[in-house]
């Protein structure tokens, strides 16, 4: 029931992107960034220095300069390590007991570590919407756009992006800001997000305007 071993594959590239149902775009005024899951115990399943966790973190970094730039609240969920099994509940039966009580373990990588002005959300379950502040704290700003980013792709970015659109806020998931477990989860991912509940788009395409010089990892 532990996290597997993931073997180095490449991000996907915008030619390899399933089709939209819905043309939905980013509105700075609209969206909120969600970084999901980007702890060092999550991460360090990849194999460090390789594909697909290079281009992640650094796509990461750049959406979050842009958000930063543009106004756009970041809020990080973060699971708590040392979980009890009554706290697991059912992913205890899945995964076992999760992260270990141990501060690197729980915290997220220095590369996009939250600053000072982003919000951390305790996370319990696949979705960040479940037993947490998200859905008010959206409400309370005005905001109906989520953008999606982190791991894992088919886990819980996917239930994320699923609950967002239960919930009436349109979901965007940042195809080669999002990782997986493997190439063939990643694009599965991205294919049921698409055709059910989300627009999915890249790093260099979330945002209508960008500052000169913004660019992906492909594109250095």
């Amino acid at each position: 029931m532990a996290l597997p071993a993931i073997a180095p594959y490449p991000m996907p590239t915008p030619d390899s992107l399933p089709a939209n149902r819905v043309d939905w775009a980013v509105d700075p005024d609209r969206a909120l960034l969600l970084v999901h899951d980007l702890q060092n115990y999550f991460l360090d399943a990849f194999t460090p220095g390789a594909s697909p966790v290079t281009e992640l973190l650094d796509n990461i970094a750049l959406l979050r300069k842009e958000c930063e730039r543009l106004g756009v609240p970041v809020v990080y969920s973060a699971q708590p390590g040392g979980q009890s099994a009554a706290e697991r509940g059912l992913q205890q039966d899945f995964w076992g007991p999760g992260l270990p009580a141990d501060a690197r373990a729980a915290a997220v990588a220095d590369a996009v570590a939250p600053a000072g002005h982003d919000t951390v959300l305790t996370k319990w379950k696949y979705s960040a919407f479940v037993r947490t502040e998200l859905a008010e704290m959206m409400r309370a700003q005005g905001r109906d756009q989520l953008i999606v980013v982190g791991v894992y792709a088919h886990i819980g970015v996917l239930m994320s992006a699923c609950d967002a659109w239960m919930r009436d806020i349109q979901a965007f998931v940042v195809a080669d800001a999002v990782a997986d477990f493997s190439e063939a989860d990643h694009h599965m991912a991205l294919k049921w997000a698409a055709g059910r509940c989300a627009v999915v788009t890249t790093t260099d395409a979330v945002f209508p305007t960008t500052e000169p010089g913004f660019q992906t990892t492909e594109g250095k």
